[in-house]
């Protein structure tokens, strides 16, 4: 446990700054289609203008990383509710494929912000339990997506209202998120807080092991957030609302996540990552021939898989 009084109300914060996150790629998951029919977009178009959700996401991540150490994680925070609120507001108003890009962009750099500041945050407030409150916090990635899932299908398939609504959706945790951060004191990393110099930290980046590690995060997160992302066009053909297979796939990784304990105490962290891999694996093969309700079963597999991956990933990185 933390020593720090105000780690509970922090924590909070970084989970709802990460449901935050979440819901946006589940809401824009939802609206690949309508985008494609509002702005008059092909799909080569919606590829290209959802990119900045994942290397903006990416870019935030690899400078804001460094940025923690040197600005601190309260003014990183900061830039990422700014980057939220601007992405947000500018996708509502949004009137065709550049201004959508723009807002795409914002949306990516506050979600890569929020990762940079709270996953060292949660590291440096239970520095004993790194991996099981890195596998707690991340609950709450699947956790959004499952609640951006189920509020898109309500709004937009059951109620039929505006797409624009169903974006202003996220101005509600937006808020809450940025209450709960306000004035509170942040700890310094674990970095700084252990004397480790910026020369050393990049020496250690160097490392063959580390660079390695390196490439494996690019294909774990990918192996999530990119069938994720697209899965509205990608299961069109299986005959079942591919939203709902998103909430399914995610309600199982909250789950999984959610009683993470005694699965991170069972297997060793080199153990999990190869479990995650190999049922990742069956699971995109299987969703790939599936159709009916075959396409749930092949997506338990898949969660199955990717439900430890990323944030085993950061806790083996991290360690």
């Amino acid at each position: 446990m933390s020593d720090r009084p105000n780690a509970n109300r922090l924590f909070l914060a970084s989970c709802i700054a990460l449901i935050v996150t979440a819901m946006t790629f589940a809401i824009r998951a939802r609206l690949e289609l309508v985008f494609e029919f509002d702005f008059e977009l092909t799909s080569q178009d919606i590829g290209f203008v959802f990119g900045p959700a994942f290397w903006g996401f990416t870019v935030a991540m690899v400078v804001g990383g460094p940025l923690v150490d040197i600005l601190g994680m309260k003014r990183i925070l900061r830039l990422a509710f700014l980057m939220h609120a601007v992405g947000i507001v500018g996708m509502i108003v949004a009137t065709g494929f550049w201004t959508l890009f723009a807002a795409i962009l914002f949306t990516g750099l506050g979600n890569g912000l929020v990762e940079a500041a709270c996953n060292p945050l949660v590291a440096t407030l239970y520095p004993e339990e790194k991996t099981k409150m890195l596998n707690r916090f991340h609950v709450w990635f699947p956790g959004g997506i499952v609640i951006g899932s189920l509020v898109a299908y309500l709004l937009i398939d059951v109620m039929v209202v505006p797409w624009e609504i169903l974006v202003a959706s996220l101005l509600i945790p937006l808020v809450i998120y940025g209450y709960l951060f306000m004035g509170q004191d942040m700890p310094e990393t674990e970095r700084v807080t252990m004397g480790v110099s910026t020369a050393g930290m990049w020496k250690a980046i160097g490392t063959p092991l580390f660079l390695f590690m390196g490439f494996c995060m690019l294909l774990t997160a990918s192996t999530e957030l990119g069938t994720n992302q697209r899965i509205d066009s990608l299961l069109q053909q299986t005959g079942v609302p591919a939203i709902l297979v998103l909430a399914f796939i995610n309600g199982i990784m909250a789950l999984g996540r959610a009683f993470a304990g005694p699965v991170v105490h069972r297997l060793s962290t080199t153990g999990m990552l190869l479990f995650s891999a190999v049922f990742s694996f069956i699971g995109l093969i299987a969703m790939s021939y599936a159709s009916g309700a075959l396409t749930f079963v092949a997506a338990a597999v898949f969660a199955v898989g990717i439900c430890y991956f990323w944030p085993t990933m950061l806790g083996f990185v991290s360690e």
